[in-house]
């Protein structure tokens, strides 16, 4: 008898449709940015410490962005979801990003929830 690797099907089909979730929700807030004359630097930046979804500027501020998307608001607002250990990992992966550039900004870390058709920019959501 053979060994099963990965989640169920169940499971994948779940995963699947949240991932698309996300990136939908995100492509949603990177047009909600641009639209309010904000530069997309990156989207969906890796390095060890994790991704982040997107970093955009505007005038001397670089801000690192996570998207939240939910449907409904049965499990609570989006934002309620970027606890602790998900700021840490933004704030370290914003040192990361700075390692070896030169750039004289103001570093912000914000929160855009995508609930429904509505979206919601939280501006300095947490500190470093």
């Amino acid at each position: 008898m053979g060994i099963l690797r990965g989640a169920p099907p169940a499971k994948k089909g779940v995963k699947r449709l949240n991932n698309k979730k996300g990136a939908k929700g995100e492509k949603l807030a990177a047009r909600f940015l641009k639209r309010g004359g904000y530069k997309i630097l990156a989207r969906n930046f890796r390095c060890p410490f994790g991704e982040v979804d997107i970093i955009a500027s505007k005038g001397d501020v670089v801000a690192f962005v996570e998207v939240k998307r939910r449907l409904t608001d049965v499990f609570g607002a989006p934002s309620e979801a970027v606890g602790a250990e998900r700021q840490a990992r933004y704030i370290n992966a914003a040192r990361f990003y700075f390692a070896g550039r030169e750039m004289d900004c103001t570093v912000r870390f914000d929160v855009i929830e995508v609930e429904g058709g509505e979206i919601n920019h939280i501006v300095s959501a947490f500190e470093a």
